[in-house]
């Protein structure tokens, strides 16, 4: 899937009102490579390297990929009161948390929990201090949560259930991770609804109606000990609702990642039958490839399926 900061996305939104633009756009890989050298829809203004303009081909091409989350971005600057300039060292992934902590303020104010607990949720490919190390980040996320610290202990209760609604879902799919949640434009025009309980937090799946569960629901996770430990305990709970849900499969050749891989936690128990996992919750197929991982101890990252061609994929 295409990655395209946002200070990028701003100088193709140039392009795209006023057909040129100085931003050093051809500085992302994506725009230089596709845009530029592939598509050529972008060139160098003639006789001047310092200016892009677009070709008549552009407009077309930048509404249909870009400009919703253009539009979804911009919105969130002017919403949230957020400085929009290029000083503010937010990274990609920062960017997204920033939104998802905007657009989810009052549910995570509801429920305000430790800096550590809330980065580790936020960045899970990142440790437990991520934000106490960016101070900019955090002043962010306070100014965004208006409120001046974090609490020094969690609080008891966190029966939570985030959701991200689109007007006609085809399917439900609830994520084991956040990070589907953070930027969930393509998600919504997809017809896909997306839930998150917050990994090992499946209390609140045992209050949910019986009218939520018409739609077909899938379960997004990593497949290592951990995500498919919840998996079991969610699809416990549903069946006790008398509804099935789907292990969502990485294909065949994803990316495998050792265990031992920065800042991943979740181990397999080599010495218990499928690491202690109830087989009965699998498919054949799904143990083979369980087994697979066990016995090379690896793991694969949910980030090996693209969720939106898998859904697509169903429907044909």
């Amino acid at each position: 899937m295409r990655t395209v900061e946002w200070k990028y996305l701003r100088g193709l939104h140039e392009l795209y009102v006023g057909g040129k633009t100085r931003l050093k756009i051809l500085n992302n890989s994506y725009i230089e490579r596709i845009i530029f050298t592939q598509k050529k829809l972008v060139r160098y203004q003639k006789g001047n390297h310092l200016v892009l303009e677009c070709s008549s081909r552009f407009k077309p091409f930048y509404e249909k990929e870009f400009l919703e989350t253009f539009l979804y971005y911009n919105k969130f600057f002017e919403e949230s009161g957020l400085e929009n300039n290029s000083k503010k060292n937010f990274t990609e992934q920062d960017l997204k948390a920033l939104i998802f902590v905007f657009y989810n303020k009052q549910e995570i104010k509801n429920r305000m929990t430790t800096r550590k607990k809330l980065s580790a949720e936020l960045f899970r490919k990142e440790n437990s201090k991520y934000i106490e190390n960016r101070p900019s980040l955090e002043k962010a996320i306070l100014q965004l949560l208006e409120v001046d610290s974090f609490p020094e202990n969690d609080p008891k209760n966190h029966q939570w259930r985030w959701v991200v609604d689109c007007l006609e879902p085809q399917v439900i799919v609830l994520c084991e991770n956040l990070d589907c949640l953070k930027v969930p434009v393509e998600y919504k025009k997809s017809n896909i609804e997306l839930w998150y309980v917050g990994g090992n937090n499946t209390r609140p799946l045992q209050d949910i109606s019986a009218d939520k569960l018409c739609l077909p629901i899938y379960y997004f996770c990593d497949w290592d000990f951990n995500g498919l430990d919840i998996y079991c305990q969610v699809r416990e709970i549903f069946k006790g609702k008398g509804k099935d849900i789907v292990l969502i499969e990485p294909p065949v050749d994803a990316k495998r990642l050792p265990i031992s891989v920065k800042h991943h936690k979740s181990k397999w128990t080599p010495d218990k039958h499928l690491s202690g996992l109830d087989r009965e919750h699998f498919t054949m197929g799904q143990i083979v490839a369980i087994d697979s991982l066990i016995s090379e101890d690896e793991w694969i990252e949910e980030e090996s399926v693209d969720l939106i061609e898998y859904v697509k994929s169903i429907f044909v």
